[in-house]
């Protein structure tokens, strides 16, 4: 018997920290599968340019800080007046540093909080009275394996990928009787500009053995099209040449 996965056509799905990296990744493979993609992140332009690539008729934006309550909402809004409905919201919007505890300022521990946390929760609230409403929905969280246990040098940053995988894990037994599944993704080191950002340097070795962002985008469309009997929760990830 061939297995029956979900058809993703038409489904609308909200993504934060859309314009590069896994979450542009992401849309454009939800977009090839048939799906609607709602699209968040800081850089208008950088949107803009999203959607002219994926589609008018396929994406549409707000830009803006996530880890701002308004702005969330506002996204949520926006899928709403365009595509009439949310089926499923990815939050993938996320920054790191590198370096010991004290390397930090305290705007840049606060930055990482709020982005990494505050942001995640902030789409989920603004997206899931939809989702509660239709009794059917889902949340794919886009964490780290640091959240499991980080290294020695990104403290700040596996502290509060350890709070999305907290608030995974109590969303998971909340909304699991309301039709929403909860799923955490936690990649391994990627080759994004995130990486570079976070003080990798571009074109190392170390860099090169890294997963890629089609790697995770593939993950997330698979979480999505199991079906609706079945909850998947927790997707860790690392290419073949990372050391757990």
């Amino acid at each position: 018997m061939t297995y029956q996965l979900r058809d993703l056509k038409d489904q609308v799905i909200v993504i934060t920290g859309a314009t590069a990296g896994m979450g542009a990744a992401t849309a454009k493979e939800l977009v090839e599968q048939g799906a609607k993609v709602v699209l968040n992140a800081r850089s208008k332009t950088r949107l803009k340019a999203m959607v002219a690539s994926l589609g008018e008729a396929n994406a549409t934006y707000v830009a803006g800080d996530c880890s701002e309550p308004e702005i969330s909402r506002a996204v949520a809004k926006a899928a709403l007046d365009k595509f009439g409905t949310i089926d499923a919201v990815v939050p993938n919007a996320g920054i790191g540093m590198y370096g010991s505890i004290l390397d930090y300022s305290d705007e840049e521990v606060n930055r990482m909080m709020r982005t990494n946390y505050e942001g995640t929760v902030h789409i989920i609230r603004a997206c899931l009275p939809t989702m509660i409403e239709k009794k059917a929905g889902d949340i794919v969280i886009v964490s780290s394996v640091a959240g499991f246990r980080g290294g020695g040098d990104e403290s700040i940053y596996a502290g509060t990928k350890h709070a999305q995988v907290g608030l995974a894990g109590g969303l998971d037994r909340e909304l699991r009787e309301k039709g929403v599944r909860v799923a955490l993704v936690c990649p391994a080191g990627t080759e994004t500009e995130f990486a570079i950002g976070a003080g990798r340097t571009a074109g190392t070795p170390v860099l090169a053995s890294f997963l890629r962002s089609e790697d995770i985008a593939f993950q997330i469309t698979t979480i999505l099209k199991q079906p609706r009997s079945v909850r998947t929760h927790i997707w860790t990830l690392w290419s073949i040449n990372q050391q757990s």
